[in-house]
């Protein structure tokens, strides 16, 4: 599994930080997500899929591998 983020389309509402905070971060200045692991480990797969489908923008998609 891949996280891809979108930072053109993300608002910055917080929702995967909230998920999973060792996969996802935001910016200080402007609340952009930021990816802490673009291929989290098996552990984080449950929190990385709940944090996608919360994301109020649709910034975040899973690229199966």
């Amino acid at each position: 599994m891949r996280i891809k983020a979108d930072r053109d389309v993300c608002v910055g509402a917080g929702q995967c930080v909230l998920t999973d905070p060792d996969v996802f971060d935001q910016g200080v200045d402007d609340g952009i997500v930021w990816l802490l692991a673009e291929v989290p480990g098996p552990e984080h797969e449950d929190k990385v899929r709940e944090a996608v489908s919360l994301c109020p923008s649709g910034a975040l998609s899973i690229v199966e591998e």
